[in-house]
């Protein structure tokens, strides 16, 4: 198989919907804290619950209303409503599930999603189209970075991919040509500045 017929796979797992999940798993996985593991199990649950099965139900009723073609294809008008309850599902986890004081670098990559996503509603008012795939998948490598250094965890490789994957989803949204260099870009602005400014401040 060539390499340009295996790049659309990228934009299907590493699609913003499945994001907050793998920011989730690989925080829990790799940074060690008090909580239980029934408590992780819980949170984890209420992560996938709100970020990832809510929207989806959400996208396939939004596709059979006619509102949205596809799950990983939307043009400027169809993204307003996704994004928009995407935002109103990252402020809800965040007022009633993951708070600062016990999961404080969480709820930071979970605010810095939730600025994100104001972001890039910003833009479809301005009738400008960033890529949503770029602003998850560099917002995840960021989140990856600032755990790895401020904690100083041995995951260089676990990085050094990551920044990879940036590079495959950027070419395979590039190859579908779903998006163009300058929206690349702007998504990637979206996802990596709120991550950086949050990180600093918090640091």
């Amino acid at each position: 198989m060539k390499i340009k017929q295996f790049l659309p796979f990228f934009s299907y797992i590493f699609h913003p919907i499945f994001i907050p999940l793998y920011g989730s798993v690989f925080y829990f996985l790799t940074y060690q804290n008090m909580l239980p593991p029934n408590s992780i199990y819980m949170i984890l649950i209420q992560i996938s619950i709100i970020t990832l099965m809510l929207p989806m139900a959400l996208y396939f009723l939004l596709i059979s209303l006619g509102l949205v073609r596809s799950f990983t294809e939307a043009n400027i008008k169809e993204r307003r409503i996704p994004l928009s309850i995407q935002a109103i599902l990252f402020f809800i986890l965040l007022k009633f599930s993951i708070t600062i004081e016990n999961l404080s670098e969480l709820y930071l990559f979970f605010l810095g999603g939730f600025f994100s996503t104001v972001l890039a509603l910003i833009a479809i008012m301005a009738n400008y189209k960033a890529s949503l795939h770029m602003i998850g998948i560099t917002s995840l490598a960021t989140f990856v970075y600032y755990l790895s250094v401020n904690y100083q965890l041995p995951y260089i490789n676990m990085v050094a991919t990551c920044f990879i994957c940036v590079g495959l989803v950027a070419s395979s949204r590039l190859y579908m040509k779903s998006h163009s260099p300058n929206e690349l870009i702007i998504g990637s602005l979206f996802g990596i500045v709120p991550q950086v400014l949050l990180w600093h401040f918090w640091l």
